[in-house]
């Protein structure tokens, strides 16, 4: 099992960064790799609550990891502490063995220097079937969609 960790800086406060976190809406904005569509199925942004999504790839010749092009994951939300840390577990909704497992996600907010908010994200437990650097890819293109999404003057 392999982890992610990475460190993104965006010129955004940290009480708006946080609220794009824990809002179903801003999720399914941001919490997709290019090329795929994110789904929002369950959505309960508390300790204990629940989260279901999928993403589905725009075009058919990518294959999914729970259907043909599709990428279903459920999780709970374990920690919040707003405006400085949000924790989940997720894992994949597949029957491959190489991609089973529970994963934990951290991202953690601090002020930057310029009035915007570093971002520390780590995705630990990754399943062998995930190589580490498509996943790593995949989550710079999230935190790069989640950071126009907050630095946008019409975010919340």
């Amino acid at each position: 099992m392999s982890t992610t960790r990475i460190r993104y800086h965006v010129k955004a406060p940290r009480a708006r960064v946080y609220s794009a976190l824990i809002d179903a809406r801003a999720v399914a904005t941001w919490m997709v790799p290019d090329s795929m569509t994110s789904h929002v199925h369950v959505f309960e942004p508390r300790e204990g609550g629940a989260f279901r999504i999928s993403l589905t790839y725009d075009t058919l010749t990518e294959t999914g990891k729970t259907t043909a092009h599709t990428d279903t994951h459920h999780g709970r939300f374990v920690k919040l502490v707003p405006d400085e840390q949000v924790i989940e577990t997720t894992e994949f909704e597949t029957s491959d063995p190489t991609l089973q497992g529970e994963m934990r996600i951290t991202f953690t907010l601090s002020d930057a220097q310029d009035g915007g908010t570093d971002i520390d994200a780590a995705h630990e437990g990754l399943p062998p079937g995930v190589p580490p650097a498509d996943n790593e890819l995949g989550w710079r293109m999230s935190l790069a969609k989640l950071a126009k999404y907050v630095e946008s003057p019409a975010s919340p």
